[in-house]
């Protein structure tokens, strides 16, 4: 369920959580209403595929809030998020946009988009080779916000 919080509403909140846009996280808010890995796709805007038709895709771990601009997927089928993720990353979904002057993406064009999937022992090994990658990609952005948050906190003593 998503559900989009106006810049008011979000103004006087606690900033913990993402909250997330079609694109990026657009702010940060005091509650959250996914918990978990999912991929959300950017919905509509000016970005909604790049120049060779492949889709925005922001790959979530943990708390976050997503707006209404995004579409959220949970991968099936033999895939899981990061398989997903490989898979609309490397594919041209451009014939299912729609709009001229806000380029869209739409559930029911999202939903109808034909997967050819592997079967299930080659979706299996390809998920066992890929899980590695995206471990050390989650290991890497806990590190990151640690280290930001240690300089924050070097930053201000050192003003002090």
């Amino acid at each position: 369920m998503r559900k989009p919080l106006s810049s008011l509403e979000r103004a006087d909140m606690e900033r913990i959580y993402p909250y997330y846009g079609a694109v990026s996280i657009v702010d940060y808010v005091d509650d959250y209403i996914f918990d978990g890995e999912y991929l959300l796709v950017s919905e509509d805007g000016i970005y909604v595929v790049d120049e060779n038709g492949h889709p925005l895709i922001q790959h979530i771990s943990g708390k976050f809030w997503a707006n209404n601009h995004a579409h959220i997927l949970k991968g099936k089928a033999g895939f899981n998020e990061d398989s997903l993720y490989l898979f609309l990353a490397n594919t041209n979904m451009a014939p299912i946009v729609t709009g001229a002057a806000q380029p869209k993406i739409n559930q029911a064009n999202l939903k109808n988009f034909p997967i050819t999937t592997p079967d299930s022992e080659t979706m299996l090994k390809f998920n066992n080779i890929i899980q590695p990658f995206f471990d050390q990609r989650l290991t890497n952005e806990s590190e990151i916000k640690k280290l930001e948050a240690l300089q924050s906190l070097l930053l201000t003593r050192l003003v002090d």
